[in-house]
């Protein structure tokens, strides 16, 4: 018989029963797995020493008295779970699969085992015996209660955001008088707030580094106008959300009204240790417009003073000195948290938005805009501000195919999301790339650098302001007519 040329010549096998068994060995070694059998009619159980091993039960023949030893081991509602299982499975099925938890009691500690076997009956039926495997599934169940545990965590965070989001939306709404105001001010609170979350997620949630939250605050202001320093300090999450929101804040403040309004102001932020555990933190304007204690307080100054202190452990005061604002935060210990070990220290670079939002609203009549966003709320809110601003909407689309079957329409710029519900959106990108229609990466991942997949495209982080992407696309569509001045027919 001629060999399979693909497989190559049929391999033979030695029939010899100590070859077999001898396979069987190393097969149940290299899979880790103990093996039993237990005869019915005697009631003997035979455990081998893989099981033994594994479980920590003897190994060897028992006879009688079976039951009496898997209680001994055994979790006793994993030995009453057991008992109906074995009694159910042994009166009408072939196999049996049962997850148990045993106890080792030598090690003193509980490990999760995996029965797994067939059934072999007699001509009436009854059953005969049990042959078996066993498996230490106990890392799989660690790992699925972590899991459970992560999702309990996670969702107890996310209701967290939510809360603080809406007093953030309640105690910004009631300190403004219109809602460009509102929209305005909630909108720096959440981008915030995004900041910082940022620098967790890309913790794990352990904590961020203080000259890391400077960076992402003061980073995208002019570099010669703002300046950080003070030693590597790791703040707990909590912290980190706290010190993110004051900052920005600050940052707010002296933009309207202090240091940052005017050029050659000066903003400086400073921070050290104590030597009692926690950090002293100073914030310091100067160069700027004459200052003088405002007769009204905002929620920013409400919230340094009432809330941020508090969230650190500490206290903070605020001097409104007629050269510019002083303000001097005190955290506790609590507050710090031990840099993770497998987080190395990065020095925080200087993070610049690759498009601000305008105060000038773009004028984008004419202008066919392809929007590709699976979030249906912001697509929405995309399509109303671009509408607003005079673009025709083309789409949204929410999914890929029905963003590749909008490229081939009239389109003079898009907006794309990076993500389009766990499907990359590149293929968008690179249809409208190759028709040399430009577009812009709206994304929801927190890494900083270029655009995703390596194009040569602006990119905004959400969350953003709907005038960011309007300005955006005005900008783009400025830089392509002066690119192709002729009007190119599609």
């Amino acid at each position: 018989m001629q060999a399979n040329t693909f497989y190559g010549p049929r391999m033979s096998y030695d029939a010899n029963p100590g070859a077999d068994r001898r396979r069987l060995e190393l097969a149940l070694q290299a899979a880790n797995l103990g093996e039993f059998e237990w005869n019915a009619a005697s009631n003997t159980l035979v455990i081998s020493e893989r099981m033994s091993a594994i479980t920590g039960i003897p190994a060897g023949q028992l006879v009688g008295q079976v039951e009496n030893l898997i209680k001994i081991y055994a979790d006793p509602e994993s030995f009453d779970a057991f008992i109906t299982y074995r009694d159910t499975v042994l009166g009408s099925r072939p196999s049996f699969d049962f997850t148990m938890r045993l106890k080792r009691r030598l090690e003193g500690q509980d490990i999760w085992l995996r029965l797994v076997g067939l059934i072999e009956r007699n001509d009436d039926g009854t059953s005969n015996s049990i042959t078996g495997i066993v498996e230490n599934i106990s890392g799989a169940r660690l790992e699925e209660a972590r899991r459970v545990q992560l999702m309990a965590e996670l969702d107890h965070r996310v209701k967290n955001v939510l809360a603080t989001v809406q007093a953030l939306a309640q105690q910004t709404a009631r300190r403004t008088t219109s809602l460009a105001v509102f929209m305005s001010n909630f909108g720096g609170r959440l981008k915030a707030m995004a900041s910082a979350n940022e620098l967790l997620t890309a913790a794990r949630w352990r904590g961020a580094a203080i000259d890391h939250i400077a960076a992402a605050e003061l980073g995208a202001l002019a570099p010669g106008q703002t300046s950080w320093d003070g030693p590597d300090i790791f703040l707990t999450p909590r912290a980190a959300n706290a010190l993110s929101l004051a900052l920005h804040e600050l940052t707010a403040n002296a933009v309207k009204f202090g240091a940052l309004s005017q050029e050659g102001g000066q903003v400086c932020l400073r921070w050290a240790a104590l030597p009692t555990g926690g950090f002293d933190l100073t914030w310091t304007e100067s160069d700027g417009p004459t200052v003088a204690e405002p007769l009204r307080h905002g929620f920013g100054a409400v919230l340094l003073g009432q809330v941020t202190g508090r969230e650190l452990n500490g206290e903070c005061h605020i001097e409104y000195r007629p050269a510019g604002v002083v303000v001097r935060l005190r955290a506790g210990p609590q507050a710090m948290a031990e840099r993770p070990d497998d987080l190395r220290r990065v020095p925080a670079a200087r993070i610049t938005e690759t498009i601000a939002a305008s105060s000038t609203p773009p004028n984008l009549k004419g202008a066919r805009v392809l929007i590709v966003e699976d979030a249906v709320l912001l697509a929405l809110e995309l399509q109303t501000g671009l509408s607003e601003a005079g673009a025709t909407v083309v789409g949204p689309a929410y999914e890929l195919e029905e963003a590749l079957e909008l490229v081939s329409q009239p389109i003079d710029v898009a907006v794309l999301d990076a993500n389009l519900n766990g499907r990359s959106v590149t293929p968008v990108a690179e249809a409208l790339a190759g028709r040399g229609i430009p577009f812009i990466f709206a994304t929801g991942y927190g890494d900083a650098g270029d655009a995703p997949g390596g194009f040569d495209a602006p990119v905004i982080r959400k969350p953003y302001d709907v005038r960011q992407v309007a300005a955006a696309v005005a900008d783009l569509l400025a830089q392509d007519r002066a690119a192709n001045p002729t009007p190119i027919a599609v």
